[in-house]
């Protein structure tokens, strides 16, 4: 089993998905990180004013004197610099939580991913049970069907015996037919959670009274929950720093913005008269004065996201306390039961090959025998699946303590 989840961890689509998630997460804290740091951009541009001139006369007596308007080219060089933003600090600051959140989504991907396998890997072990025990009653019901047969023909049984065995064995046949299908069903799940190939085949080394030994009932019942452990809780604890930060940043539309900068131009093309500078450094302040109410509304609105998801908080407190009471009652429960069907399916075991071993000596008729058959796969059938039961009640409650 645990080879399978380790396997799945690698191999999982979801899984990488979900590392995909953490890196697109920490590519968007450079970009953020990057808005505040040097951005340096070059332009290059042409003009031509198709041959248009200006006359220009300095005295009213004097010629006027013509200018043509030449064509111009210049490379300019420009260099801006962030130098004070509240946005900007919160925004790095949400960018960050955003990762960190990512990186807890993974590790719930892969809690998510080992209770997957985990009862998949139950359910595929289940179904090569019930598969096993299907194959051993054909059998036995075949071998004593093939020994009565010849008997009915001599008369010394009667042929409705025969008639009963033969209703019994096309019954567990088809019981067979079924459990080998549950038996592929249940490989192919696998397959798709381990992230195998269609035509990968799979063995399982474990069984199932070897995974039920290792377990802990008494401890894990007795195991108090601790909230901040569990990461449904710490993924809305992630959420709920992002939306408090987002008040803080529509505080910040409060504020001023300043910016520095640095133009270099460089004439390719100059006009006969050209006054400007090459190199101009300058500051630019934008001061938020009035915008109609626009972002006092906007706060309003984060703080009252904030209002709403602290109620989400205290409810998602309460459903997993509610669910951790349910899951230990539920493990309650299957463990008595598992108990009980166990004690049932020996039993009926027991009186089944007592049945079979009369009914070879003439003792009960066919019907008793076939009743004691179908009670024996009925109790075996009711033992596995509390076995099945008890083993996914653990894996639940487990998930619930995020300790799988």
């Amino acid at each position: 089993l645990e080879g399978a989840i380790n396997y799945a961890l690698e191999n999982n689509l979801s899984i990488k998905n979900a590392g995909l998630d953490i890196e697109e997460a920490s590519e968007k804290v450079k970009e953020t990180l990057a808005a505040g740091l040097p951005q340096l951009n070059a332009s290059v541009d042409y003009s031509n004013f198709l041959g248009a001139e200006i006359e220009l006369k300095f005295s009213e007596e004097g010629p006027a004197t013509t200018i043509p308007f030449k064509p111009t080219s210049n490379l300019q060089l420009s260099v801006g610099q962030l130098i004070l933003s509240g946005s900007y600090i919160i925004g790095v600051q949400i960018a960050n939580m955003y990762r960190q959140m990512m990186e807890t989504g993974y590790k719930k991907s892969e809690q998510d991913i080992k209770e997957q396998v985990s009862k998949t890997y139950y359910l595929v072990l289940v179904s090569e049970k019930n598969k096993e025990i299907s194959e051993k009653n054909l059998l036995n019901i075949k071998d004593i069907y093939e020994k009565t047969k010849p008997m009915a023909d001599v008369g010394i049984v009667e042929k409705t015996d025969v008639d009963q065995l033969y209703v019994q064995v096309s019954l567990v046949e088809n019981l067979l037919i079924s459990a080998e299908a549950q038996v592929e069903f249940s490989h192919n799940m696998l397959r798709l959670q381990l992230g195998a190939g269609v035509d990968k085949k799979i063995e399982l080394t474990e069984s199932l009274e070897e995974i039920l030994v290792k377990i802990n009932f008494v401890t894990l019942l007795i195991e108090p929950l601790n909230i901040n452990n569990n990461l449904d809780y710490q993924l809305l604890q992630s959420q709920q720093r992002i939306i408090k930060k987002q008040v803080t940043l529509e505080k910040m539309s409060f504020l001023p913005v300043v910016t520095g900068y640095y133009n270099y131009t460089e004439k390719i093309l100059k006009p006969d008269f050209d006054i400007s500078p090459k190199n101009v450094i300058g500051l630019n302040m934008n001061i938020p004065l009035f915008s109609s109410g626009m972002r006092r509304a906007k706060l309003n609105q984060a703080k009252i996201n904030m209002l709403s998801f602290k109620n989400n908080m205290e409810l998602l407190e309460e459903q997993l306390l509610i669910n951790e009471k349910q899951l230990k009652y539920n493990l309650k429960i299957a463990l008595e039961q598992h108990e009980n069907q166990k004690e049932n399916a020996e039993v009926s075991k027991r009186v089944y090959e007592n049945i079979k071993l009369k009914f070879q000596q003439g003792i009960v008729s066919s019907l008793d025998l076939t009743t004691a058959n179908s009670n024996y796969i009925t109790a075996e059938a009711n033992y596995i699946q509390a076995l099945m039961n008890l083993l996914e009640a653990n894996v639940s409650l487990k998930k619930l303590y995020s300790s799988l």
